[in-house]
């Protein structure tokens, strides 16, 4: 019997009970301009690439867990000198994974980790910019740049 891709084909959305059962990993690259939520945070307008990786973990309590890498070398704008410098990004985090409200709601309140509802296919791309806007400092600055 032949079974389905992880990755839906055409709307490169995925299965996360799937992820979890087969113990994948799903990469890919992308530039955070075309993500809403991260362009407007971006400086100048050079390409800000973006590599991701979502693979299948457990997190410490034995719990099923998606783990989300994300590598970037982002264009911000430094808030004291307000020139533009690439920030590099090397950030992991891991997020629980509910398979109904009930349980997202159990998981959200024994934990102080993130929950995804996977109830149905999830965009890797709306996980990615989320991670981005996280991690994304609120006043960056140049290491070099003295303190305010």
């Amino acid at each position: 019997m032949k079974r389905d891709p992880i990755l839906s084909p055409g709307t490169g959305t995925f299965d996360a009970a799937r992820l979890l059962a087969d113990r994948g990993v799903l990469a890919g690259r992308l530039d955070a301009r075309a993500l809403p939520r991260v362009a407007d945070l971006l400086a100048g307008e050079r390409g800000a690439p973006v590599e991701w990786r979502i693979g299948s973990t457990v997190e410490s309590g034995g719990r099923p867990a998606l783990s989300i890498e994300v590598d970037a070398l982002l264009p911000l704008e430094c808030q004291r000198c307000l020139g533009e410098y690439r920030w590099p990004l090397h950030h992991r985090s891991v997020v629980l994974v509910a398979f109904g409200d009930a349980q997202m709601a159990q998981l959200d309140h024994d934990s102080e980790l993130e929950v995804v509802l996977a109830t149905g296919p999830l965009d890797p791309v709306e996980l990615v910019e989320d991670e981005l806007v996280l991690a994304i400092p609120f006043a960056p600055r140049h290491p070099q740049c003295p303190p305010g």
